[in-house]
């Protein structure tokens, strides 16, 4: 007999509803993690300048040091080899000088760079910029789990926008009394399925915008975005490296922050040549007088084929920089910036700038802020509704349908969601797989 539609369009909602509601409880730890992160680490500046000022902060005294005489200060602090050195951003700053040990382990010295004072040091964070945002980091993409960790907090991104949709959807008002634009009940269960709704509903778009702009980093998704922009000739410069020889090192590997689209491009190697490498007072006078602008650093060669990398990621993207110099000649072998991306390179950069709370100041942290409190929100909201309506003893799962058949609309946006989100796609596998066995054994149960 055909199903009346009616009938289909309520158990396609059932179905909804019930996958919205096992898939909330399963990535409700994962998002957060990532909404408490992520709110912390949009202030790292102004919480390592809070935190560091005696190290991050100086007072203008005149003209500053050469940039060999503020290193040559910090190796005399702190034997080792130098790696990167950071200038002064601003006239109140101080300069940054990066040191490999002996032991292997790298440290940042803050020397000011008017008396050439070493202010103190630092274990070397690179673009966390101090060990405590270094760990909210970590823990914001779960590293400390490994690839493993890496891969459910891809699958948690894919969700939450799958979440946005799926709530929207269960939200949408049909004639139900449903669909509410403000929090109309006072207390109890329906207080807070009025505040969820109501909070999905103002800042969902936020939302799905953080979880897309965070996927770049993701093991699978962002690696075929990667590929795929790159491959289409919509990512790197055209003409990269220009055919200049290169090396086994990734940029990303070079410089403590590259951009996002050229971080896994081998960097060019120094041609062979008698004499003297460069100095690095050289090196810095042929940056700034291209136009880097401040806050950049220069990264040491690493070998006798290595380059000097001179790289800049401010707040304003369209200033984003990496220039590579031969530490023989000091000849430029790579100069490129943002406007020399391809059209999916900028707008990737341009999402992972506007992601990290850099590209309109105060207001792009607020906003961000704001969504960080909401995933919170709903994830509190959505545990206290599951935990009010749960029967004693049991889960209190939306009832799967009697005859076991999936709507068509469901499979639709399951196979549309899993071609685009590949861990998500996996992951309903799973789910559709625990929902078959379950069904089987109640059918089994209802037989005997």
């Amino acid at each position: 007999m055909t199903e009346s539609p009616r009938a289909a369009t309520a158990a396609l909602y059932r179905a909804v509803w019930r996958w919205h509601f096992i898939a909330g409880l399963l990535v409700l730890p994962f998002v957060l993690i990532l909404a408490v992160t992520g709110g912390i680490y949009l202030f790292k500046d102004e919480i390592n300048d809070a935190a560091y000022s005696r190290l991050r902060l100086v007072e203008p005294a005149g003209a500053m040091l050469a940039p060999s005489q503020i290193a040559g200060a910090a190796l005399a602090a702190h034997p080792g080899t130098l790696r990167a050195y950071t200038p002064p951003a601003a006239a109140n700053r101080s300069a940054e000088v990066d040191i490999l040990g002996a032991d292997g382990l790298k440290t940042s010295l803050y020397v000011n760079p008017y008396s050439g004072e070493v202010l103190g040091s630092l274990w070397d964070a690179g673009a966390s910029g101090s060990p405590a945002m270094y760990v909210v980091r970590k823990l914001h993409s779960l590293d400390y789990v490994g690839w493993l960790g890496n891969r459910l907090i891809e699958a948690a991104a894919g969700w939450m926008v799958l979440l946005v949709g799926t709530g929207l959807y269960l939200w949408w008002p049909r004639g139900r009394g449903l669909g509410t634009t403000r929090i109309k009940a006072r207390r109890g269960r329906p207080w807070w399925r009025d505040l969820h709704a109501v909070t999905g509903l103002y800042t969902g778009a936020f939302i799905v915008f953080l979880a897309m702009t965070g996927l770049p980093w993701s093991g699978v998704w962002g690696s075929n975005f990667y590929d795929t922009a790159n491959g289409l000739g919509l990512g790197m410069p055209e003409g990269y490296w220009s055919g200049l020889p290169v090396s086994a090192v990734p940029l990303s590997e070079a410089v403590d922050r590259a951009p996002w689209i050229i971080e896994k491009q081998p960097v060019p190697r120094s041609q062979a040549a008698p004499g003297v490498p460069r100095t690095l007072d050289e090196v810095v006078r042929t940056v700034e007088a291209r136009g880097l602008v401040p806050g950049y650093s220069v990264s040491m060669p690493s070998g006798p084929e290595g380059v000097f990398t001179a790289s800049v990621y401010p707040d304003d993207i369209t200033d984003e920089r990496v220039i590579h110099l031969d530490q023989y000649s000091g000849a430029v072998l790579y100069d490129a910036g943002f406007a020399d991306l391809g059209t999916l390179g900028r707008w990737a950069e341009w999402g992972v700038s506007v992601h990290m709370g850099q590209e309109w100041g105060l207001i792009n942290q607020i906003v961000l802020l704001l969504a960080c409190l909401a995933m919170i929100g709903l994830c509190v909201s959505g545990a206290v509704m599951w935990w009010k309506r749960r029967p004693a003893g049991a889960l209190g799962v939306p009832q799967m349908p009697t005859d076991g058949r999936i709507p068509r609309g469901l499979l639709l946006m399951a196979v549309a969601a899993g071609a685009f989100f590949p861990l998500v796609g996996l992951s309903m596998l799973g789910l559709a797989a625990v929902e078959l066995a379950l069904h089987l054994r109640a059918r089994r149960r209802r037989l005997a």
